[in-house]
Formats: structure tokens, C-alpha cells, sequence
């Protein structure tokens, strides 16, 4: 159950897997969360470094978070270092807040906000990701527009 403090050396996935630095979370403990695999989670290395992140499946049963090249430098570690580590689930459910752009702009119009609901919560992180760091208001409801729009004609061929 979360939270959960561990202590193990980073390890990196071969390159033809990502070349990702990663710590390593046991299947069995992972199987014991309410939400498992889709739990989403904020990692604390070495009391230095806080990030949210989702769970990667290793394919043998066990799970991994990667750890960023930035977070290791700044960390001041290399692969096969050890680190001491805890995580907890988010208390935030997207894993990422989500603007008030996108907020105004859902509860003003139905057929948006009926779009935003049908789509996974990766697909509403890549939403807010792609707006996030434009200034310009008008710029950030022209790509949720065409987000959206994309995303309705996608759901719409499922159909």
C-alpha cells in the first residue's frame, strides 16, 4: 500500500527499450493498490528531487518509474547508484493541474466538455501539455479547439 519508502540502485532499460534510467516497483505491491497500474504517482528521490509520473510495465510482472537524465544530474547520481526513494499516489487525478483555461472553456461549451469526457486521462495531460507554456489566451483556446476537434472525429470512426 502507498506510501511506499524503498532504497535500490538506478538502473537503465537497453536502448532499443528507451535507454530510461529506472527504479523498480514490485508487481505484487503495485496489485494492492486500489487503482494498480493506472494509479498515477509523485516519486521523491533523496529527499532532492519530487515528480509526478505514471507506471511503465517492465514485461516481467514489475513496474518502473523513470527517473530523467535532469533528475540525475541534478541528484548528482549515475546509473547503478543508489538512491532512497518514496512515493505516494498523486492527490492531483490527471497527474497534472489542469488550467483555467481549459476549466472556462469546458464548463462554456457542451459538445467540448462532452468531447474532453470521453477521452483518457493520457490523452487530457497531452491536451494540457500542449497549451501549457503559450502565453496568449487566444492561442491556447485555438488548440484545445483543434485538440478536441481531432478528437471527435477519432471517437466518432470508433463508433
Amino acid at each position: 500500500m502507498l506510501p511506499l519508502s524503498l532504497q535500490q540502485t538506478v538502473k537503465k532499460l537497453p536502448p532499443r527499450h528507451g535507454a530510461y534510467n529506472y527504479l523498480v516497483i514490485l508487481g505484487d505491491e503495485v496489485k494492492s493498490w486500489p487503482k494498480q497500474r493506472a494509479t498515477r504517482l509523485v516519486v521523491s528521490i533523496d529527499d532532492m528531487v519530487e515528480y509526478s509520473c505514471g507506471l511503465n510495465h517492465l514485461g516481467d510482472g514489475n513496474f518502473f518509474v523513470i527517473v530523467a537524465n535532469k533528475w540525475m544530474k541534478k541528484l548528482k547520481k549515475e546509473v547503478g547508484d543508489e538512491v532512497n526513494f518514496t512515493i505516494i499516489e498523486d492527490p492531483i487525478p490527471l497527474g497534472v493541474e489542469v488550467p483555467e483555461v481549459l476549466t472556462v472553456l469546458l464548463s462554456q461549451d457542451e459538445d467540448a466538455k462532452a468531447i474532453y469526457d470521453q477521452i483518457t486521462d493520457g490523452k487530457k495531460r497531452s491536451l494540457i501539455y500542449s497549451f501549457y507554456k503559450i502565453k496568449n489566451i487566444d492561442r491556447q483556446v485555438e488548440i484545445i479547439t483543434e485538440f478536441l476537434s481531432k478528437e471527435a472525429i477519432k471517437l466518432a470512426k470508433k463508433k
